[in-house]
């Protein structure tokens, strides 16, 4: 089983997640975009701890 795959809308939705977080500590001058680097490594990275623990976001091979 391979983890670091993960659904191509996970994948999307995490890298916009990011952005907009990142977005919003900008504008509001907060330290906290800083949260928003995890979202957009993850979604770069085509990987995310959580998929590991839960075991719903590989893909099945053929």
């Amino acid at each position: 089983m391979n983890f670091n795959k993960i659904r191509s809308f996970c994948k999307r939705f995490r890298i916009a997640l990011g952005l907009i977080l990142i977005a919003i500590g900008f504008l509001f001058n907060n330290s906290w975009f800083y949260l928003g680097v995890i979202p957009l490594i993850a979604g770069l990275a085509d990987f995310c701890p959580l998929c590991i623990i839960s075991k719903k976001c590989d893909i099945k091979e053929k």
